[in-house]
């Protein structure tokens, strides 16, 4: 499923980029907006999110947060350092499952995983494309960097400490998002991901 909405969401951004594209070959570079003022800028932008991620080694959704910083790069297109924190708790059983009582050192460990993921976003936006209501900013993007991780064990555990340790260590994450404006500082923004899900608060400070 994560494959199939990667493929999906690279296919619709080729689509509609080439649109965008053709369309700005018909447009003069300094596009002015129907208020008569400059097209709209999207980098100097904080995001700051908090969310749900998944990764497959684990199973379930795990809370995260993350934040970003936008500059831009070209008309509506921008590259966004960004760091994440995504943590959660599970346990292990170390010894023989048949034989719990060989040795009372035998049970289930709680161990703390911490996943810290740390790359560059680029984000693509649509609202000059699709005409855009101006309170909304719609857009695509993809995440590559580096997923860090750090595990913590109960104290007596003297197991295999590589017990699930199987995430992948690059990071590559598709989204798809919205953010709306409550002024010219402020918004509020949904990315949904295929790596950190979130919900955050997005400062402009080029408004």
């Amino acid at each position: 499923m994560k494959t199939l909405f990667i493929k999906t969401a690279c296919l619709l951004s080729l689509i509609l980029i080439s649109f965008e594209i053709s369309a700005q070959e018909q447009q003069p570079d300094y596009v002015i907006d129907v208020k008569g003022k400059p097209a709209e800028k999207y980098g100097n932008t904080l995001n700051l999110g908090a969310g749900i991620a998944y990764y497959g080694n684990v199973g379930f959704l795990t809370p995260g947060v993350t934040l970003n910083y936008e500059f831009d790069i070209f008309k509506n297109f921008t590259l966004a350092p960004f760091i994440g924190v995504s943590t959660f708790q599970d346990s292990y059983f170390w010894g023989d499952p048949n034989r719990p009582n060989y040795d009372p050192s035998y049970h289930y460990y709680n161990y703390r995983e911490t996943v810290i993921p740390v790359g560059a976003k680029a984000t693509y936006y649509f609202d000059q494309l699709l005409h855009v209501n101006p309170k909304w900013d719609l857009y695509l993007a993809t995440s590559v960097g580096f997923a860090f991780r750090t595990v913590t064990w109960d104290n007596g555990y003297n197991g295999d400490r590589g017990a699930y340790q199987n995430i992948n260590p690059l990071y590559i994450a598709m989204h798809i998002g919205a953010e709306y404006h409550l002024n010219q500082k402020a918004g509020l923004f949904l990315d949904l991901s295929t790596g950190l899900s979130t919900f955050g608060l997005a400062l402009h400070f080029n408004k």
